[in-house]
């Protein structure tokens, strides 16, 4: 019953924007192709990590600049913003896309493979756009493009949002979506709803993914100090294995998810990424340390989990004659699509990929901090296909990872019709 009164929504409201909808002429986005996948290889070959992509955001601001678009720069360390007022009054709709790139050494042979390299966290390392950021930068250039050259159809303003670390400050810095509002970027003027995309690819070019609700997972990073008594390998009896408390540790976290977390309702993870302790084969450490993410996608489940991990980590490390402490940070929230903008968009997608290119999608524990913008303000998010069709999916944050960058030119042509249909509609 629910889905059938979701879908007669949908078709009611296919036909509404579809009357109302202001269309750019095809040949607008032939043109505009060629740049956004030679703006892409450029931000491929030349990545920038977290809260260091000076170079990016000085390419992103100067074609702001000569598209005549009010720029900001300097937002959130090296965000751009800019702001694109339309020749009819209206509401003010955010259009945003991460540009960092991520510390890994890049296999792939192209001609515009990165060849960066750098010393992150005290290791050697390469820099690579693994997760696509290099297409979300290039394709809102070239929205922008289009729409600065079509501001009679547009009813009100669009905001462009280029936000760094995406993937995460560096240890000790801000960064971020968090920092960007907290600095003001949905003021001035006040946003009313925004959108993003990500190509994705595991999902074939020419396809679009969405999820109302809950659509990527909050994430937590936590730490877990462990402390034990040092003493000889020969004689354990003699001192407190930190190490023996680690893995009874780990053991217990996981039957939070497999006996407290209702998981009927929402997936949900514990996983442990990182264990360091000891010095020597035949020395009992000390202490040990463990770091790692929990990944939930309902609220209530989160507060039940974090709430266990807090009781379960000092009781168990006393349980064996050691003390243990747990500090939790919040990464992202949950990418929460509003349902009402998402049923009422939905048409656009369907409109300009075809409604057999269109599909929902289930919830995924990846994480994505495009989610404090829509604690703030109704929000959007969706996949575009990025895998060949007849080719192979790639993993995200890999050295493998591969675009095929046919697919852009839909990412252009969506998020286009989605500001002209959201800000007419509204």
């Amino acid at each position: 019953m629910i889905l059938k009164k979701y879908l007669l929504i949908c078709g009611i409201l296919f036909t509404c924007i579809s009357q109302a909808q202001k269309n750019i002429p095809a040949e607008a986005f032939k043109n505009i192709e060629d740049k956004v996948i030679e703006w892409r290889r450029d931000f491929h070959e030349h990545p920038e990590l977290s809260n260091r992509e000076f170079k990016t955001a000085e390419k992103i601001a100067a074609h702001l600049n000569a598209l005549g678009i009010e720029t900001q720069t300097g937002v959130a360390k090296t965000g751009v913003v800019g702001i694109l007022k339309g020749d009819n009054p209206g509401k003010t709709l955010a259009l945003r896309a991460d540009i960092d790139a991520l510390p890994v050494t890049e296999n792939n042979d192209l001609p515009f493979k990165s060849k960066v390299k750098t010393e992150f966290l005290n290791a050697k390392t390469g820099v690579m756009h693994a997760c696509g950021h290099d297409t979300h930068t290039a394709i809102l250039m070239g929205v922008a493009e289009i729409l600065s050259e079509n501001k009679d159809k547009i009813n009100g303003t669009v905001k462009f949002i280029f936000q760094p670390a995406e993937e995460g400050p560096p240890p000790g810095e801000k960064g971020g979506a968090s920092l960007m509002i907290e600095e003001g970027v949905l003021k001035n003027p006040d946003v009313d709803a925004i959108f993003g995309l990500h190509i994705n690819a595991a999902t074939p070019v020419g396809t679009i993914k969405y999820k109302p609700e809950g659509t990527m997972a909050a994430v937590e990073r936590f730490v877990i100090n462990v402390k034990g008594m040092q003493a000889h390998g020969s004689a354990p009896w003699s001192g407190v294995d930190p190490i023996l408390i680690s893995a009874k540790i780990i053991d217990g976290l996981q039957t939070i998810i497999s006996r407290n977390a209702e998981l009927t309702e929402s997936a949900s993870v514990i996983t442990v990424g990182k264990i360091t302790s000891g010095v020597r084969f035949n020395i009992i450490p000390e202490t040990a340390e463990m770091i790692g993410t929990v990944r939930t996608l309902d609220p209530k489940n989160k507060e039940l989990i974090l709430k266990r991990m807090r009781e379960m980590v000092p009781a168990i490390a006393a349980a064996y004659g050691g003390e243990a402490t747990i500090e939790i940070q919040n990464n992202t929230a949950i990418t929460y699509n509003d349902p009402e903008l998402t049923i009422k968009m939905l048409p656009t997608l369907k409109n300009v990929a075809g409604a057999e290119n269109v599909n929902l999608m289930k919830a995924t524990t990846g994480g994505e901090d495009f989610s404090f913008f829509q604690e703030e303000v109704p929000g959007f998010y969706f996949f575009l296909g990025g895998m060949p069709k007849n080719g192979e999916p790639t993993r995200h944050h890999t050295p493998d990872f591969f675009i095929d960058e046919s697919g852009l030119l839909l990412g252009v042509q969506t998020m286009t019709q989605l500001t002209l249909d959201y800000l007419s509609n509204e």
